[in-house]
């Protein structure tokens, strides 16, 4: 999506802030403080993205998702909107996955951006806008911080793709599923998803 002019972020009661002459992160750095409430602003391999609030229909898919892992594990924390720092090729990634589990207490701090090493799996259900970042730069971005296991629900696809065992700037296994069926997590979570509500 593209980004809003600067004039256009803020009201008039506001002081435009000057982008002249800002690096990239520094422009992400002023986006992100500047959002909206609900918008989500990522930096991934140089580039920055502002995504909107998401539709009915996604949420009602998160929402799924993080009751069966509560249903699993009640040991779990199931995070929306936690900001995490990953290592880029070039620059450090910013992304806010739709949702990330790792143990409960994992983000007890008063941090924006956090390390990923907690982190056992980062679900992403796309939108028309996330789309096409979720399935390859994501991939890559969530490869490289040595996530284990990667869980994209693709509504444009009607697939599930369980990726896992990270090398590198990808998962060197990837398992499609159709929507609506059962899917087979691995470990670290262990235990099989049932989409049949997505």
């Amino acid at each position: 999506m593209p980004l809003p002019a600067p004039d256009e972020a803020f009201s008039d009661s506001e002081e435009t802030p000057d982008f002249e002459g800002a690096s990239v992160r520094e422009t992400f750095e002023l986006f992100s403080a500047s959002a909206p409430k609900g918008w989500r602003v990522e930096l991934i391999e140089g580039e920055i993205y502002v995504v909107p609030p998401a539709n009915g229909e996604h949420e009602e898919i998160v929402s799924e998702l993080s009751g069966q892992v509560r249903d699993h594990d009640k040991g779990l924390g199931r995070y929306t909107g936690i900001g995490l720092s990953l290592p880029g090729v070039n620059d450090v990634v910013r992304v806010i996955p739709d949702l990330a589990i790792a143990p409960k207490g994992s983000f007890g701090d008063e941090q924006d951006w956090h390390a990923p090493d907690p982190v056992l799996l980062v679900a992403e259900v796309t939108s028309a806008s996330t789309a096409s970042r979720d399935r390859v730069l994501k991939i890559r971005a969530y490869a490289r911080a040595e996530i284990p296991v990667y869980l994209l629900i693709d509504r444009e696809t009607g697939e599930a793709v369980v990726c896992s065992e990270p090398m590198g700037d990808d998962y060197a296994h990837k398992s499609l599923h159709k929507l609506g069926t059962e899917v087979p997590l691995p470990a670290p979570l262990g235990f099989t998803l049932d989409t049949s509500e997505f």
